[in-house]
């Protein structure tokens, strides 16, 4: 069984296609079979103007259309798309919705900042943590940011925040965001157990590639820093050409960085993992699911049916 997860964001629509299996200890596997990712970046239009731009809804279409053929062609069975910040402020997310169910026939659904946060929490089988340390986990998008805190293994609490790089760089994000930010992050703190913090979102993966760590370890502050002035200091042009980054990633890396180092900040975090997971791992999981729950009833309603029948 394939499942398929959309994910539409402020800065760019993804889709994963993968197969989901079930481990001998409960656990359950990830096998990512395809990723797509486009950047439409409807977030520049809703930030500035409210609503989402007659261009970019074709190139939205556009986008959901291909998604659609090449879920066909895998074999997908189940999937779900889910629309983030950027569609969830849009004024005018109930035309967009209607043309891409009758364009491309997938029915979008936008999605709230806890909603969003509670599928990333689906991820945490996948990574490897301590269950005697409290983690932060910061989920840095285009129009949002998600801050989950877990503690023995478990999602305690979770908030999201309208701070995203493409929100950052219109210039949109509210007075007093980041002072309710730093007021949730230090409610958070323990003196017995401090906050490790956990990175996700395409901007963490590329950051920790570039301050060349290694995959499974921990991203230094101080490295983390110095990659964010490297960075800083050059221009979108420069950065494309200096660390072979693609137009929509060399523009909101740096202030992707910002968020991170300023949430480590307030957290007194050292050191960031960064475990390669998001929003379209999470719905994968949920979509399995959902799908096990529809086995499990279909097949008591067979029993039940050839009961009857007795």
């Amino acid at each position: 069984m394939k499942f398929g997860a959309i994910d539409i964001g402020s800065n760019a629509v993804r889709l994963l296609i993968a197969k989901v299996h079930e481990l001998d200890d409960g656990r359950r596997a990830v096998d990512k079979l395809s990723f797509y990712r486009v950047p439409v970046r409807l977030g520049a239009d809703v930030f500035s103007d409210g609503a989402i731009s007659e261009g970019k809804i074709k190139h939205l279409v556009k986008t959901m259309k291909a998604f659609w053929y090449l879920m066909d062609v895998h074999g997908v069975e189940w999937f779900h798309a889910y629309a983030t910040s950027a569609m969830r402020e849009s004024s005018n997310v109930k035309d967009v919705v209607k043309k891409v169910k009758k364009a491309a026939n997938i029915d979008i659904e936008p999605i709230s900042g806890d909603r969003e946060a509670e599928l990333i929490f689906g991820n945490f089988a996948q990574a490897v943590m301590d269950t005697d340390n409290d983690y932060l986990y910061i989920d840095v998008g285009g129009g949002s940011t998600e801050l989950t805190l877990i503690r023995e293994g478990e999602r305690v609490k979770s908030k999201s925040f309208q701070l995203g790089t493409v929100r950052a760089l219109a210039g949109r994000i509210p007075d007093g965001e980041w002072g309710a930010v730093e007021a949730y992050v230090e409610n958070l703190q323990s003196e017995r157990r401090p906050l490790y913090a956990i990175g996700t979102g395409g901007n963490a993966n590329r950051l920790q590639r570039l301050a060349l760590t290694p995959r499974d370890e921990a991203i230094p502050l101080v490295q983390l820093q110095a990659v964010h002035d490297r960075l800083a200091a050059l221009s979108v042009r420069d950065r494309r050409e200096k660390y072979h980054l693609r137009p929509d990633r060399a523009d909101v890396i740096v202030p992707a960085a910002e968020i991170y180092l300023r949430i480590m900040t307030f957290a007194g975090s050292s050191h960031m993992l960064v475990p390669k997971v998001g929003l379209v791992d999470g719905m994968v999981l949920d979509t399995h699911d959902e799908w096990k729950q529809e086995e499990l009833t279909r097949k008591a309603k067979k029993r039940a049916k050839k009961k009857e029948g007795l």
